[in-house]
């Protein structure tokens, strides 16, 4: 199966099969796992996921490549494709629907919907085991990176707050078709416990996290200013000249309990 890759899906074709390989060892998928996997493109990873689980779903955009992926799985094991854009798609609902507590997600994700998609998880971590997914490279670091890096910001506290980042390894641009001008990485995600998550209402925290991070040069005093006042600021425990990038995870966290009166 060689299909035709499509600019308008940012569709790059990973094709090299010790990275597959490496994906596949990395996720460890059991018969008992509920594996859903985003973008399953050609099936290189698809197939592999299947053989080792028995049973998979796939969320696929692309309505050309669902005939020929059905006709390839057949023999391998039971597929079922959701011809479905992945952000209108429910994963609570999904795995309630099927009668299972947390879904294993797996996929190549497109470079330009990476980050809404990595959101829209957020969203249903509750439902969610764990995640592996192939990335741009640069979105990796940002989602792993420390206060203080220059490539830290919004999208490195909101995944932080609700789960561990741990970046795997690297892939070159010679795995897909056709190669990518940058180099990707494949990154596990794993909800945290229960226990371990903030006690912030969402709605807060993003609201406080996407307003700091607005202008990265501006003091929090003033990035703020619309939410809240420099002597709430300071109740948060946090300093009002300080910068967003340099503020930990929790600090958003109790400044996000201050904005909404908790």
């Amino acid at each position: 199966m060689n299909a035709r890759p499509k600019k308008s899906f940012g569709q790059h074709f990973l094709h090299d099969s010790r990275y597959i390989d490496r994906i596949v060892s990395a996720m460890a998928p059991r018969a008992t796992d509920f594996v859903l996997e985003i973008g399953p493109g050609e099936g290189a990873l698809t197939l592999p996921l299947l053989t080792a689980a028995g049973k998979l779903t796939a969320i696929e955009l692309d309505t050309d490549l669902i005939p020929a992926l059905q006709v390839r799985a057949a023999s391998v094991g039971e597929l079922q494709i959701i011809h479905a854009d992945v952000l209108k798609v429910d994963f609570t609902a999904l795995a309630q629907r099927h009668g299972v507590d947390r879904l294993r997600i797996a996929g190549n994700l497109p470079y330009y919907i990476s980050s809404p998609i990595l959101f829209h998880c957020v969203e249903h971590f509750g439902a969610i085991a764990d995640m592996h997914f192939m990335l741009q490279k640069e979105v990796v670091e940002r989602m792993a990176a420390e206060p203080g890096s220059k490539v830290y910001g919004r999208l490195s506290v909101m995944l932080q707050l609700a789960c561990r980042v741990e970046p795997l390894f690297t892939v070159p641009p010679e795995a897909f078709r056709p190669p990518p001008k940058v180099e990707s990485a494949v990154v596990r995600l794993v909800p945290l416990a229960p226990q371990d998550r903030h006690d912030a209402d969402a709605g807060d925290v993003y609201t406080v996290v996407k307003a700091a991070f607005a202008q990265r040069r501006k003091t929090l005093n003033n990035a703020l200013k619309q939410l809240m006042d420099t002597e709430a600021i300071r109740r948060a425990g946090v300093e009002p000249g300080a910068r967003a990038e340099t503020l930990a995870p929790g600090d958003f966290v109790r400044l996000a309990k201050i904005y909404g009166g908790q």
